[in-house]
């Protein structure tokens, strides 16, 4: 009794004489759908010297050893290899459902980090939205006296101070009203197809004249037929705006060329603006989408410009499932809008 093993798993001891199955001795458990003569039979009548073979346990029905002409011992794998697959769909249902949790997780623990941060620039876009408002009412007094005083004696001088700067800040207002306007995506909603040709072709037949004082020409190639669901004046304000950005920093007697067709596969539209001017440097070819962001200020100044104009270009182009992109090379500046269908 001390030579007494109880084996848990399925073993059989085949004994061989003159090259067939003699014996089958099961100290183990059985099954009844493992053949196991079936299976003696076809090792004895491929393997040509002892051999151990022991493969790989997801995949083989049994593992044997061969000795020639002795005996086969030969282990059922099935449990075994249906236990390894059952595990390895637990675990990696296991890792399925712990990636889903972490992500969860990671999500809830950011929104709660940054909740503070969007609390903020929400009040900050309200704050700048109420504030433009209540500067509405006050300054249009201011240019309704100045028109008043202009008319009236004095020195007109000081009426002029007024004037020009009221102007500066009605534009400033308007502007920030715009891009508060846009990020609220108040209007997306309103959006119907609309011949992006036909508007893009109509800014630029009005930005001629302008770019004619300036010493530049400006050329089209727009490709016909081009659709779109869109705000129709917010194209033609963000076209105005890039075409007009691309005339005033084009040097004279050079043509600002506007590209306009369908992207590769069509699923979108391809808009692009060229001028030849100076370039705009790598570092500075995110930054000049930033609000009040000016390459040069004191040219700015002069013409009342604050560094808005590209960034509610951009916001619209946003707000239609698009972007605007720029950089330099080869002596040319290109703006590229791509446009969503």
């Amino acid at each position: 009794m001390e030579n007494v093993m109880i084996l848990d798993h399925e073993i059989y001891i085949v004994e061989i004489q003159d090259g067939e199955i003699s014996e089958v001795i099961n100290p183990g458990n059985s099954s009844e759908d493992f053949d196991v003569n079936a299976v003696a039979s076809e090792i004895i009548s491929k393997e040509a010297h002892d051999r151990i073979c022991a493969e790989n346990l997801y995949f083989s029905s049994y593992s044997y050893k061969y000795n020639m002409n002795e005996s086969i011992v030969i282990i059922n794998n099935k449990e075994i290899k249906q236990k390894l697959w059952t595990l390895l769909a637990e675990s990696l249902l296991l890792t399925v459902l712990a990636e889903i949790l972490i992500v969860f997780i990671s999500r809830m623990i950011t929104k709660w980090i940054t909740k503070p941060a969007e609390e903020a620039f929400e009040r900050q876009k309200e704050f700048v939205a109420d504030a433009s408002h209540e500067l509405k009412t006050p300054l249009a007094v201011i240019m309704a006296s100045a028109d008043e005083l202009q008319n009236s004696a004095g020195d007109p001088k000081y009426v002029e101070n007024i004037r020009y700067e009221s102007d500066r800040m009605n534009k400033l207002i308007t502007g920030l009203l715009n891009l508060s306007r846009l990020e609220s995506e108040e209007d997306i909603v309103a959006f119907k197809e609309e011949d992006l040709s036909r508007i893009i072709e109509k800014t630029c037949m009005a930005y001629e004249a302008v770019a004619y004082e300036s010493g530049v020409s400006v050329y089209t190639d727009i490709e016909e037929g081009l659709l779109c669901r869109c705000n129709k004046e917010e194209i033609e304000q963000m076209t105005a705006t890039i075409l007009d950005n691309a005339v005033r920093h084009s040097y004279k007697d050079t043509t600002v060329k506007v590209l306009a067709a369908s992207g590769k596969g069509k699923a979108f539209i391809d808009i692009q603006v060229i001028n030849t001017g100076d370039p705009i440097p790598k570092e500075e070819e995110e930054r000049i989408y930033e609000r009040f962001y000016r390459g040069d200020r004191a040219r700015s100044r002069e013409e009342n410009r604050y560094g808005l104009g590209l960034a509610i270009a951009r916001r619209i182009a946003r707000n239609h499932n698009g972007d605007i992109k720029a950089y330099s090379g080869n002596g040319e500046t290109v703006f590229r809008i791509t446009l969503r269908k």
